[in-house]
């Protein structure tokens, strides 16, 4: 437990059995699980971060006792790390399979929150409509397109405001399979810094989270790509429009102008979701929950209240 009484704290381990073969799910729960309140399960974004920068719904414990639930999927932070998975382990079905184990340990699968923020809203999504639980009460996809191709044109709409000869580096060294040279992680640098987040320095739980891809690269190369606008990988065709109608619980989504993730991605969330609810962060980009904090922390607590 947690020496701040502010904040108390149980830190665990679960096991998580894929294909014969036993993984540890490391999660940490904020508050007291038999509070009376509905517990919110964090899902982090990447995929391949950690925890860390979800961390900020903790407050959440100390303004209305709703208890918080963050975990490192697999793969990243503290749980296992498995460098010699084929790529087509990396599914989306492996981690709601590893979500379920987690609420089945906790013991909270019939009466649930979820938040995502970015590819964990993505997740908590495709969770919500593919498994319809019937145990979720609230869900919040924060930052999170309903699709990657429309994703994918919408960072390319992004990149067209930048220098011509900015784009041309880097296509030049995607086209050159050098994306893991000094000058385009500085270039892709530059777009995270217009739209991914404008705060300088960036949050300490921030960088505690995205230093998780250089320490372990292996899911987010595998997932997504190289970096935000180059997506390769396995996601590259992800796409749940035509399931959101599925999705039966109260549904926030949370966008922002100037977010990597545009509006057209958010837009089929808010066009086929029976209960939606569309919020932008005006001056905020993909982390506007830590650029407008107050104002997130705000309206995800009325959401979860009302």
């Amino acid at each position: 437990m947690s020496n701040n009484p502010a904040f108390p704290e149980h830190v665990g381990t679960v096991d998580f059995v894929v294909s014969g073969k036993t993984y540890k799910t490391w999660y940490k729960v904020i508050g007291d699980l038999k509070s009376g309140k509905i517990p919110l399960v964090t899902l982090h974004g990447g995929p391949g971060l950690n925890h860390r920068y979800m961390l900020l719904h903790k407050h959440l414990w100390t303004r209305e006792k709703i208890p918080v639930v963050c975990y490192d999927q697999i793969g990243n932070g503290q749980s296992s790390h498995i460098l010699d998975a084929p790529a087509e382990f990396w599914t989306p079905e492996l981690f709601m399979d590893e979500l379920e184990n987690l609420l089945d340990h906790l013991g909270i699968r019939d009466n649930f929150d979820l938040v995502g923020q970015s590819w964990g809203g993505m997740l908590a999504g495709h969770f919500a409509a593919a498994r319809q639980p019937s145990g979720l009460r609230r869900l919040i996809a924060a930052n999170s397109p309903a699709s990657i191709p429309l994703y994918v044109q919408g960072t390319n709409a992004l990149l067209e405001k930048f220098p011509p000869e900015f784009v041309a580096k880097l296509r030049k060294h995607e086209a050159d399979g050098t994306t893991d040279s000094k000058e385009y992680n500085e270039l892709s640098m530059t777009f995270l810094k217009k739209h991914v987040c404008t705060l300088d320095p960036w949050p300490e739980d921030v960088m505690a989270s995205f230093v998780m891809i250089a320490a372990n690269p292996t899911v987010y190369h595998t997932m997504l790509g190289p970096s935000e606008f180059n997506v390769v990988g396995t996601l590259k065709d992800w796409d749940i429009i035509d399931i959101l109608h599925r999705i039966q619980a109260p549904t926030l989504i949370v966008g922002a102008p100037n977010d990597e993730v545009q509006e057209p991605a958010l837009l089929p969330w808010f066009l086929h979701v029976p209960k939606i609810k569309w919020v932008e962060l005006a001056n905020s980009t993909h982390l506007g929950m830590y650029e407008e904090e107050d104002r997130y922390l705000h309206i995800v607590q009325n959401f979860l209240t009302g």
